[in-house]
């Protein structure tokens, strides 16, 4: 394995309810990119994230971490080395943001005062002013500031590695950009590796160092944002294809 690799996926099937969800899955991540699974419903995509953090337990092949087997890990610090963002955040509903963001810094004994120092500089990172957010609780927050506060929890004990499941999938189109925006800031600035989820080709061609992209359970290319716009399988044209479609129903002037 790669010194610079922080995950490797080696020939990784899985079957669930006597269902083949994963094929033959091979795939390496280095570190310091982000690369997203892109496919569509059914594909595979969180099957494959959950076997990399092991809530899946793989039929055949294996997942590499940091260097070793992720079967050799202790199941908890394995988790814990990787921060998970789901798409509605996942947040603990009687907690205030602050106790949220702290959750693993405090299971790993970090001193009091360390976590709220940690706390107060990642609810920055995000757009949330400490003093406004800190004490609030999910109740009180959009889904944008929610996902927000789910993006900073993740950060929050310096992971080496961001799982992020269709993380911005249910925010309205301009919440949905301005989270991508600020993503791709924090990946500049804190300079994570990520394995990023999303069914959306214009989110993926944003968001990605590559795109793997998945079908019927099988990785179907790998390639750059850049060559994946000249991708000649079909899995690949079809997906070309809607994003054309989107763009010329963008340039469609509104009915009146």
């Amino acid at each position: 394995m790669s010194a610079h690799a922080i995950v490797e996926i080696r020939h990784l099937s899985c079957v669930l309810g006597g269902r083949t969800v994963l094929r033959d899955i091979s795939l390496r991540v280095e570190e310091g990119e982000t690369v997203v699974l892109l496919g569509r419903s059914g594909s595979g995509k969180t099957t494959l994230l959950k076997a990399v953090n092991g809530l899946t337990t793989p039929s055949a092949g294996e997942v590499w971490f940091e260097g070793r087997p992720a079967a050799q890990w202790d199941p908890i610090q394995l988790r814990r080395r990787m921060g998970y963002v789901i798409q509605d955040a996942g947040l603990f509903p009687h907690w205030t943001v602050a106790a949220n963001v702290g959750l693993v810094p405090r299971l790993e004994n970090w001193p009091p005062d360390r976590v709220a120092a940690r706390v107060e500089s990642l609810l920055e990172a995000v757009g949330l002013a400490p003093g406004e957010f800190r004490e609030r609780y999910p109740r009180q927050l959009s889904g944008g500031q929610k996902q927000r506060v789910g993006i900073a929890r993740a950060l929050a004990a310096d992971p080496p590695l961001l799982l992020l499941d269709e993380p911005f999938a249910a925010l309205d189109p301009i919440t949905r950009f301005e989270l991508q925006r600020q993503f791709l800031h924090l990946r500049r600035t804190v300079r994570k590796t990520a394995l990023f989820v999303t069914h959306d080709v214009r989110e993926a061609l944003m968001m990605a160092s590559r795109v793997a992209l998945l079908r019927d359970g099988a990785l179907d290319l790998i390639l750059t944002p850049e060559e994946f716009l000249a991708a000649s399988t079909a899995e690949a044209k079809a997906f070309l294809a809607s994003l054309e479609e989107n763009w010329r129903q963008d340039e469609r002037p509104p009915r009146i």
